[in-house]
Order: C-alpha cells, then structure tokens, then sequence
C-alpha cells in the first residue's frame, strides 16, 4: 500500500522544507503501524507463544532488526511534521526532536540530512552504487534456489549438523543427489559465504564481498530480499512506504526460498517448489521473474532516495 502522502515523501528533494500539517500526517503515522502489525502478525504469534519460526525468524535475525523499528514512520527527507496546536499527547512528531538525525525547526521536526551524510554518506553512497550496477545489468534465471542445498551438501558425510533444525525433504543422500547432478551458479556472497566445504568447489563463480557490486543481479532471491537490508541500514532517511514494501517482498521471497529449499517446510503449511523435477524449476523460475519485477520498482525507488540525499 502505497499513501500520497509517502508517494509525495518518497519524490521529495531534500529542500526546501514542505511543512505537514497534524491532520496530514498523523493518520499515516498510523496508519503506517497498522500495516507493519499485519505483515509481522505471523512472526508475532510464534513468538509471543514462544515458538521459533523456521521461515519467518530469519527476517529479523540475518537481518536485525525489531517490530517496533517496522511500526516507526518516517516521511523521508524533505518534509516537516509539525506539532498539534494543542500540544496534545506524546505525538509521533514530539518524540521525534529526540530520535537520532532528527531536528526541530521553527517549520517542524524534520530529517537533518547534513547531519544524517555526515554520519552516514558512505553507506548512502555504497548502496547508491552498488543497486545502480545490479539495475545495470540483466537477471540470470537458472540458479534454483539451489544455494540452500549447497549450505547442507555432504553434512553427514562431514560429520556436521545442518543448519536449520528441520528434516531433509530427500534425506541426506538425496539431497546430496541434486546438487551433484544441477550446476551451481550462485552471484550472492552472502549465501555463498555459507555453503559447506565441499560446496563451495562446485559454485561456477567465486563471490567475494568486494566483488560484490560486479556480481549482483536482478534476479537474485537474496539481492531482492536484501533490499529491505539497505532500506534499514539508510533508517530514517528512506519513507515509510517504502521499507514496508521491502519488508513485504523481503517476508514473500522468504517463504519460496525454504519452499524450493532441502527442507521439509509443510509443518508452516508451504508446499514445496520440488527444484529437483523440470516442472519445480519451472515453477521456481516463474516466481523468481514476479519477484525481479517487484524488486525493480523497489531498487528504482531506493535509488532515487540516495540520489535526492547525495545532491541535496
């Protein structure tokens, strides 16, 4: 869900200021928290019930963060929240005269973009960087999820314990069994950085973190995914709007990733993409090619985000 008022945020340059009104912002500040409590509704369950979530934890574990982050809106660069008149409760735009990087003006409280470069221009200008090569370039669709089973490949065989605490679909010599059989070809160092030992030989490219921006591709699960990484990392300076849309994506690639994964994931109530049969490869690639075309739009739009920041 996509508000005029983020839409307006989201196009905004830095300056000058554009000063909203209580009755402007305030329904979106909630509405905002609404949208973050349905998307981590599941997660939320299992662990207020005390239950770890095989596919859903990873979400804010790799990738730390909080419900309450999520919950917190900002309206991005450029945009001014001022007070109600009244002073009223403890409001959204008070409580942000002490968030870090955020100042009040005689206009409102609004982004310090000076101060946020100063602290963290070169993160604005990696991730400008780095989503502007992955743009650059076209997707590779013939991977197949398979650098999930490439983290699992002769662990038995190893003596080692695998690292989620689920059953192999195929048991150990199956899986073992589709990876020997399927080239591996996979861009992402982050989850290359995790294949076994025995694995890492049968990768046909050799990712390393400063090789990164000259591997991502646009088709990748996990450089899409990561996109929700780099909306975090840049905090207060991206719109609401658009972290959530990246949590959304981040949360949907999620689910296939352990669909077409080794594991046996049906206890979440996910089929499993079989990547190991032509019609599974054609199912991961039909979903991998509806991911791509979302993330575009999100790596455009964050894009665009770091440039208003960098030209401010």
């Amino acid at each position: 869900m996509t508000t005029t008022l983020d839409a307006t945020a989201r196009d905004a340059a830095p300056a000058p200021v554009r000063t909203l009104a209580p009755e402007e912002w305030l329904p979106h500040e909630a509405a905002h928290a609404e949208r973050a409590d349905a998307l981590t509704a599941v997660w939320r369950a299992a662990r207020d019930a005390g239950r770890t979530h095989a596919i859903e934890d990873f979400l804010f574990t790799y990738y730390p963060t909080r419900v309450s982050h999520l919950r917190r809106w900002h309206p991005g660069p450029g945009l001014a929240l001022r007070l109600p008149d009244d002073g009223g409760p403890a409001h959204g735009a008070a409580d942000r005269r002490a968030w870090r990087w955020y100042t009040a003006t005689a206009d409102g409280v609004t982004l310090d973009v000076a101060a946020f470069l100063a602290d963290r221009g070169d993160t604005v200008r990696y991730v400008h960087g780095l989503l502007a090569a992955t743009a650059s370039r076209p997707g590779t669709f013939g991977c197949f999820g398979l650098h999930e089973w490439a983290m699992v490949y002769r662990d038995r065989a190893a003596g080692r314990d695998h690292r989620h605490p689920l059953p192999l679909r195929l048991g150990h010599d199956g899986t073992d069994a589709v990876v020997e059989e399927n080239p591996v070809r996979c861009s992402h160092f982050d989850a290359y950085r995790f294949f076994t030992p025995e694995a890492t030989g049968r990768n046909q490219l050799r990712p390393t973190r400063a090789t990164q921006p000259d591997l991502e591709q646009p088709a990748c699960l996990h450089a899409n995914m990561d996109l929700y990484k780099w909306c975090l990392k840049l905090g207060p300076a991206v719109p609401g709007d658009l972290l959530l849309d990246a949590f959304e994506l981040a949360r949907d690639i999620r689910w296939t990733d352990m669909a077409a994964s080794p594991y046996e994931v049906s206890g979440y109530g996910a089929e499993a993409v079989e990547i190991e049969t032509p019609q599974g490869k054609a199912e991961y690639v039909r979903r991998q090619r509806a991911f791509a075309a979302r993330a575009a739009g999100l790596r455009e739009r964050l894009l665009a985000a770091c440039t208003a920041l960098l030209t401010s």
